[in-house]
């Protein structure tokens, strides 16, 4: 059973526009648990979809809009054809040699990743975490639409191919920073599944919404990773549990009591290993009034919440990772350098309040 006990991490996105200085506030403030930053501010092929869409068939990238959309209008059969073949030769759980290259994202779609691995590379030691992520399925297909600007999850072909290049990006991500970490972790970023219920995506099933992540986490375990799931808004926090995922995050600030609704699928989950990460550290204005020990009493507060339904709280402790509670690249960057240095400080304070450093 792997316990974290309180260790920093993040979620994707940074302010900064210097891919070498954002990692250092990585390692710096999340020394134990780095991230690859993404940099929205760099252009639009480092926004949250658009980020993941490279080698993704019909994935059409409009520069002057600043968007992307997939083009159901073309013949596409061939595209799919050569797409399932690649997928089969790296994934088919008998044949396949787990090579995901194919599904590779390059340095035109992300700075972070390359710094990473070159910080990573000099720092030449094996780190207790490192945290990769991917835009998730259901976010990607319910976000980007098709030329008739329609969800593409609504068309079940192009929704197939969304989860499983988004599973092999993170298999490839995976396998790139496995050898500096004794864990990988992967975060599949959901945060249309705030909306789930709603009356905007009353047809999206919760049957669907689980298989879909399902797949990506599978796929994050055929690497031996721990696969998370990040949402930044309210929502049935069963459902990820359902799906298999290892680590549930959720914003601890705004919506930490909603976590102890579902109390025994949360007992369930931590007595089978798996893990919460609270994301206590605001990433809003609320931030420039937070101190550490303001977050200290919230993190025990929506911790103590859950614990009083039965669940024991050491276990909660321990089988726990602090997190802000969102990305932070929509943030002034002294905003953000506010929330990475809060973040660094509550989790020693909490570790050392606990005797686990």
């Amino acid at each position: 059973m792997i316990k974290p006990k309180l260790i920093a991490t993040a979620i994707g996105s940074m302010p900064f526009e210097d891919a070498d200085y954002a990692v250092s506030v990585s390692l710096k403030r999340l020394p134990d648990a780095p991230i690859w930053p993404q940099l929205p501010r760099l252009g639009v092929r480092e926004q949250m979809e658009i980020q993941y869409s490279e080698g993704i068939p019909s994935a059409v990238i409009d520069y002057e809009k600043s968007r992307m959309y997939f083009d159901t209008s073309v013949d596409y059969s061939e595209l799919f054809a050569a797409f399932y073949e690649k997928y089969l030769l790296a994934m088919d759980p008998d044949d396949g040699d787990g090579d995901c290259s194919a599904m590779a994202i390059s340095e035109d779609f992300s700075k972070g990743i390359y710094a990473l691995e070159k910080a990573l590379e000099k720092l030449d030691k094996k780190l207790p975490f490192v945290k990769v992520q991917t835009t998730g399925p259901c976010s990607m297909a319910l976000t980007i639409v098709d030329e008739n600007k329609r969800a593409i999850y609504y068309n079940e072909e192009f929704r197939d191919v969304i989860v499983k290049a988004l599973a092999m990006k993170c298999r490839w991500q995976i396998q790139k920073f496995s050898k500096y970490a004794e864990n990988t972790v992967c975060f599949i970023d959901e945060p249309i599944l705030s909306a789930f219920g709603s009356s905007t995506y009353v047809s999206v099933t919760r049957e669907d919404v689980v298989a879909m992540l399902n797949e990506v986490i599978e796929a994050v375990h055929a690497d031996g990773a721990l696969a998370g799931i990040h949402c930044c808004g309210n929502t049935e926090w069963s459902i990820l549990i359902d799906a298999g995922v290892d680590i549930v995050n959720f914003d601890a600030f705004e919506f930490g009591d909603t976590i102890a609704m579902y109390a025994d699928s949360v007992k369930a989950h931590l007595a089978r290993g798996g893990m919460l990460a609270w994301g206590v550290v605001p990433t809003s204005k609320a931030i420039r009034e937070q101190t550490v020990e303001s977050l200290e009493a919230q993190l025990e507060k929506v911790m103590d919440g859950l614990a009083s339904k039965g669940i024991d709280k050491q276990s909660i402790l321990e089988q726990a990772f602090i997190t802000p509670s969102c990305g932070t690249g929509s943030l002034a960057p002294d905003d953000a350098e506010k929330v990475f240095g809060l973040l660094y400080e509550l989790s020693g304070r909490m570790q050392k309040k606990y005797n686990f450093k």
